[in-house]
């Protein structure tokens, strides 16, 4: 057998660049680059295995670990999870830092590989720096922190267990029903230790996108269910872009006529101006979505693992004869409640099931009914977004403030101004709700809102890392002041890298989702709202100031149609551009759902008690296990 040696941290590098992936007819580079900040927990090795391969596999060097991460979540995300980005961090709190990020990834089921330094395997030196010592426990280490929020984890403690661990996790990262992301801990003085590794180890190897097909059996059960259907409705997650199932889908419901809801996840897999797309469902869904979701006698979810803003907390599908299938690629989301699975690529899956269902078509009433009801939808919305709509015909928690814009009307400037070119993204806070609605674009997979783990702070490096994915897209990237306090120092890394960004970021005054949260279920406005939390002054930051301090082109706009001008300058921009504007903290756009959220049984406010009989009363509409 032919061996080459190699240190473990020359091996991982080496194995990494021999990994390829077939996109559009095209051999790339299955990890197109790392992320990395070094310390002493992976300079000295891993670092330096890394610099002599950086024409190929390319270190971009982050600010936060945690962002870095994010980046790459994001990066996954926007390539349809065909290629996969690295993190990797000295030991300690450099490697905890990236177990929020783990956390998104896992639970979008989106791959990242997470290469963490660690204590020493020989356990001479120790404690070493960064240490966290477990008195009973001597071989746990912080990196333990990643075991629940990654779908495969490793720490090496011999070179030889490459062989078998880099595969595993790269195997686990590329399975349609398992992917997440994976985390492998590298001792630092295994990281340095040499082996003879065969050299067949590290032969190229094309990967493919695997694509089960349904079980025969599965398949024409709910070939027989969705026949015998009057309402049946189809539910869009995302796995109808991982499965790059767009033009199957749309090919399926023009055929039998049956009306789209998308979740946020799945949010542009059919055109928003298609006549059977009635628009997002759930908590931050619209009326029109929700309205079929209540009436619907089949549900057809396809790649969704169906989270409660989906469902209003299974509250929403209020025909007691519903019936529910769930074509998925992990059998855990396929069968849940009580649902007739299909295990299976939803793109082959659907291809299957129009064959199996052969001239069957929906009646002109039910998709009547589908049209009407959003075309009051997007009448609500083109009404909300309009420039000089007065900012109060949304939900409000407290008076509104109508000098100030509202979200509606920021998101409509944008998606106006689409080309077709543009990548919409956000997270957290108030602006998923405003942007699953009134992001209207016709081009599909062109929005990402990270609403799995909802994770404040991913929005800025999410955007960098989405740039890297889809460099010819415009990017613009909403965010509120709150998740922009959080984490904005990848606005420098974009600026460094030469990756431009839009960000447009509304000054709400505070965490103001949070404080309408708050204030709906019964409680007094209290430390979400700047103005409301123990200050000594309210101060507004300057956020067009701080942005031009690293680097990007910005300005502070004042009205909606400023913004619309701004906006045209940033799209001429050779560089990042940060764009700043004060909204509104109390409009919200109306629809939505029932959604569970614990209010107090006991207490002194009779505001609370009746949000209290207000959630049970919803509470008593849920489905349970049928």
């Amino acid at each position: 057998m032919k061996t080459i040696r190699l240190t473990t941290a020359q091996a991982i590098v080496k194995y990494l660049t021999a990994q390829k992936v077939e996109i559009d007819g095209e051999i790339q580079q299955l990890f197109p680059g790392v992320f990395a900040i070094f310390g002493h927990g992976n300079v000295t090795c891993l670092g330096h295995a890394l610099e002599e391969v950086k024409d190929v596999l390319p270190t971009w060097r982050g600010q936060n670990e945690q962002g870095m991460a994010l980046a790459a979540t994001a990066f996954a995300k926007a390539s349809k999870r065909r290629q996969i980005m690295v993190a990797t961090s000295s030991i300690g709190p450099g490697a905890t830092n990236m177990v929020t990020a783990a956390g998104v990834a896992m639970a979008n089921r989106l791959p990242l590989l997470l290469l963490a330094g660690d204590t020493f395997n020989s356990r001479i030196p120790d404690p070493v720096l960064q240490q966290v010592e477990h008195f009973g426990s001597p071989s746990t280490t912080v990196n333990d922190a990643f075991k629940p929020v990654t779908r495969y984890w490793d720490r090496i403690t011999d070179p030889a267990q490459l062989v078998q661990s880099l595969p595993a996790a790269v195997n686990t990262m590329l399975d349609p029903g398992d992917c997440g992301p994976a985390f492998i801990g590298l001792p630092q003085d295994v990281q340095a230790e040499a082996y003879d590794f065969p050299v067949r180890f590290f032969d190229e190897r094309v990967h493919a996108v695997r694509r089960p097909r349904p079980d025969r059996d599965e398949i024409a059960r709910a070939a027989e269910i969705l026949s015998g259907a009057g309402k049946p409705i189809v539910i869009s997650g995302g796995g109808v872009h991982w499965s790059e199932a767009e033009a199957t889908l749309r090919d399926f419901v023009e055929t039998h006529h049956i009306p789209v809801v998308e979740t946020v996840a799945g949010r542009t897999s059919l055109p928003s101006s298609h006549p059977l797309n009635a628009g997002t469902v759930g908590v931050t869904g619209c009326t029109s979505a929700n309205t079929l979701a209540r009436e619907a006698d089949v549900v057809l979810a396809v790649g969704t693992r169906l989270q409660d803003f989906a469902t209003g907390s299974w509250t929403l599908f209020e025909n007691e004869d519903v019936q529910f299938i769930g074509l998925n690629t992990a059998r855990f989301d396929a069968t849940k409640h009580m649902a007739h699975a299909v295990v299976a690529d939803a793109r082959e899956g659907l291809a299957e099931l129009t064959s199996m269902l052969g001239d069957y078509r929906v009646g002109d009433d039910w998709v009547d009914t589908c049209a009407a009801e959003t075309a009051q939808y997007h009448a609500y919305i083109d009404k909300i977004s309009a420039p000089n709509t007065p900012n109060n015909s949304g939900q409000s928690a407290a008076p509104t403030d109508l000098g100030f814009p509202s979200y509606a009307q920021v998101v409509g400037v944008v998606d106006r101004a689409d080309d077709g070119s543009i990548y919409a993204l956000t997270a957290a806070g108030g602006f998923p709700g405003e942007l699953v609605n009134g992001w209207r674009s016709d081009t599909v997979h062109s929005f990402d809102a990270e609403y799995g783990y909802s994770c404040m702070g991913y929005e800025i490096a999410g955007g960098w890392g989405a740039k890297m994915a889809r460099p010819d897209d415009e990017v613009v990237v909403f965010v509120g002041d709150g998740s922009y306090m959080m984490m904005n120092s990848d606005l420098y890394s974009s600026v460094l890298s030469g990756h431009k960004l839009i960000v447009i970021v509304c000054d709400n005054g505070g965490f103001a989702v949070i404080n309408r949260l708050q204030v709906g279920q019964g409680g007094v406005p209290f430390n979400n709202l700047i103005a409301d939390a123990k200050i000594v002054d309210e101060v507004r930051v300057d956020f067009a100031a701080h942005a031009a301090a690293m680097g990007a082109i910005s300005e502070t706009v004042t009205s909606i149609s400023e913004l619309e001008e701004a906006f045209t300058r940033a799209r001429a921009a050779d560089r990042t551009y940060v764009i700043a504007l004060q909204t509104d903290a109390y409009t919200w756009t109306e629809g939505g759902s029932f959604w569970e959220v614990g209010v107090p049984e006991v207490s002194n406010r009779a505001e609370v008690l009746g949000a209290r009989s207000e959630m049970d009363e919803g509470k008593a509409g849920q489905r349970i296990g049928w």
